[in-house]
């Protein structure tokens, strides 16, 4: 007789303070066979904190190579196993996405426990625009490789969203100006915590504000978008051609990009899906 597969939770966890935790997270957590987590020292805490008494399994991006393989067989037996991150939700900046591919691929049920997200906390209390953002994530530690990446940034009008820890804090912002220029900009930490702050201004000012008071904590940056680029696509007309895409695209190449970014910047700037440009220059080759 088959045994039926378990199922993979991914479980959000505060990302300050314990009061993130939902009721179902809890009840997830206490069910399962299994929590792989990031730092089994640090999830430790939070299960005795909530009187959770389930084995713990160590899961973070210098051993998923081989504890992927190995929490699949569990699952494909028939144990449930619950991932977590060290704050927030699973997958998001963790090699959690790893696992969850396994899973997928491996005909294995995923289930998404939501809950507590730095980047979104920040953006809803940056004072900056919701309509539309870009999450990024940690960006490269080397400046060089930062810029390159900062500048396929360039022209998104889009609110962008980064992660950065306190010891490269500075730099990141030099690049940021450097590269995007003095854009608003709010720099939050300690995020649900008891300290919990926000420094908002021209990323210049923050530079200044940091260079005197030493970062501390994970930080989240919410960066405006291009207001030039907003107020070229604002300018479009409502129905937009496919021959209006296709010159913006050609556009794009011949100014330097590659098909691929080409293609990606138009979307953006014309408020467009990607696979509907993509499909377009396929066609048009």
């Amino acid at each position: 007789m088959a045994v039926e597969s378990g199922k993979l939770y991914l479980c959000a966890t505060p990302i300050g303070n314990l009061g993130d935790m939902t009721f179902r997270a809890v009840e997830t957590l206490r069910t399962v066979s299994l929590i792989a987590a990031e730092d089994t020292r640090h999830s430790r805490k939070l299960t005795s904190h909530y009187d959770i008494h389930v084995p713990l399994i160590s899961y973070h991006e210098h051993n998923k190579r081989t504890k992927g393989p190995e929490l699949l067989e569990k699952l494909k037996s028939g144990q449930s196993v619950a991932l977590v991150s060290d704050a927030g939700m699973p997958g998001i900046s963790d090699p959690g996405e790893d696992l969850v591919r396994l899973a997928i691929e491996a005909g294995i049920k995923v289930i998404p426990i939501p809950g507590a997200n730095a980047a979104l906390t920040a953006l809803i209390a940056s004072g900056l625009s919701t309509e539309g953002f870009v999450f990024i994530g940690f960006l490269p530690k080397l400046s060089t490789a930062r810029r390159a990446r900062l500048k396929i940034l360039q022209n998104n009008p889009l609110t962008l969203l980064f992660y950065e820890a306190p010891h490269q804090l500075l730099k990141t912002l030099a690049d940021i100006q450097a590269v995007l220029g003095d854009r608003p900009a709010v720099a939050g930490r300690e995020l649900t915590k008891l300290y919990e702050e926000f420094q908002r201004g021209p990323i210049s000012q923050l530079i200044e504000w940091f260079q005197i008071n030493k970062p501390r904590g994970e930080f989240t940056l919410v960066v405006g978008g291009c207001k030039e680029q907003a107020a070229v696509a604002e300018d479009l007309p409502a129905a937009i051609t496919d021959q209006q895409i296709v010159q913006e695209v050609t556009r794009a190449i011949a100014a330097g990009a590659n098909k691929k970014d080409a293609v990606k910047t138009t979307a953006s700037k014309l408020g467009l899906q990607k696979r509907r440009v993509y499909q377009l220059m396929l066609e048009t080759d």
